[in-house]
């Protein structure tokens, strides 16, 4: 007689998920959908949203211990990888490999949102530690600084390097 094992399915609705504000230079917010710890998956990931909002964006970056897929979901931007800017809409998917420079702008005055796939995962821990609690369809905080010991955050849990002159105040 063999026993089968099988793996966790999960659907989640529209507002599930834990979400987060974003501090300063992203804002906007994330929402952690599912990751290997919240499923039980066999594969390590996480897997979520972020919008980062109107004229903001995400300070240059590598990742030296994982893998990241984007497929935006709305709005427009751009991409810069190796620092060679990359127009991204609605439909536009990036694949960014290990140790690789990238950097996420949104020069609009509409929000830019993509969902994210993090292998083997982590940057779900991340944004929880950095963000503030978010409840679905409350009203944006006012900017906020990211943590006094955001290095540490950022070498401790997904980060390889960060671009350390982001001066908050430009």
């Amino acid at each position: 007689m063999t026993t089968e094992t099988r793996g966790d399915a999960r659907v989640l609705g529209p507002t599930d998920g834990k979400s987060f504000w974003q501090p300063v230079p992203a804002n906007g917010f994330i929402r952690n959908l599912l990751s290997d710890q919240s499923v039980a998956s066999v594969g390590k990931f996480s897997l979520g949203t972020q919008t980062v909002a109107p004229k903001s964006f995400i300070r240059e970056h590598t990742h030296d211990r994982n893998e990241e897929i984007i497929f935006v979901v709305e709005g427009k931007g751009f991409a810069r990888l190796d620092g060679v800017d990359h127009p991204i809409e609605k439909g536009s998917c990036v694949f960014i490999g290990h140790n690789r420079k990238h950097h996420f702008l949104n020069p609009n005055d509409e929000p830019l949102t993509f969902l994210w796939l993090f292998l083997p995962g982590g940057l779900d821990g991340f944004f929880e530690e950095i963000g503030r609690p978010r409840t679905p369809g409350e009203p944006a905080p006012a900017p906020f600084a990211r943590p006094g010991d955001i290095a540490e955050i950022e070498q401790r849990t997904v980060f390889g390097w960060t671009d350390g002159s982001f001066n908050e105040t430009k």
